[in-house]
């Protein structure tokens, strides 16, 4: 009977891949750091006195309230995606890459981790340095962090920043995969995704 990591078996190629939870979370934060960039963008884009001119203050705040709902969400669930990741680890390759490919991958990978856990904690500091709320939905919750209105300005400003950075990551990111799918066919898309694919 055929297994998940068989690479080869009765002539057919069934790609090694990460356990289903890791896929699920790798999926859901995929979808919500996209929405959150399109909001951060945004935000970014007009400012709050922007928006508020164009769209209204009702619009306005539920702009801000869902993207940091967004961040919240993306810490947490970062959090469990590196908790797996101890714990499950990352499976084989199913077709051997070459050095640079491996070592490029582990770079991106561990800045993407990097920056999700980062991007987060910082807007979390930047809202709550500025005496705004940190919201998750309709909940509010704790600063954390002592207000400092210059603080809170350099903090936004590096979010803005990191998050240019984590964009053009994952825009690499996704290269990379639609290469190894469409291209190079050697199954390392194949690790994050649903279903049974074989040669």
């Amino acid at each position: 009977m055929q297994k998940e990591g068989d690479a080869v078996h009765g002539g057919a190629v069934v790609w090694p891949r990460y356990s289903r939870a890791q896929r699920v979370l790798h999926w859901l934060v995929a979808v919500l750091v996209l929405v959150a960039l399109g909001l951060g963008g945004t935000i970014g884009w007009f400012g709050f006195e922007g928006l508020q001119a164009r769209f209204g203050e009702a619009v306005t705040n539920s702009l801000f309230t869902w993207h940091k709902t967004f961040g919240v969400l993306i810490l947490i669930l970062m959090v469990m995606r590196i908790g797996l990741r101890l714990r499950r680890g990352k499976p084989a390759y199913g077709v051997a890459l070459a050095r640079w490919q491996r070592i490029g991958s582990e770079v991106v990978h561990g800045l993407l981790y990097g920056l999700l856990i980062l991007m987060p904690v910082i807007g979390w500091w930047a809202t709550a340095a500025g005496g705004y709320a940190v919201q998750l939905g309709p909940l509010i919750l704790p600063g954390l962090f002592p207000e400092d209105a210059v603080l809170s300005e350099t903090l936004f400003a590096w979010h803005q920043i990191l998050g240019r950075v984590t964009l053009v990551l994952i825009v690499g990111h996704v290269a990379a995969a639609l290469v190894h799918w469409r291209v190079r066919r050697d199954g390392v898309m194949q690790r994050m995704t649903f279903g049974r694919t074989r040669l």
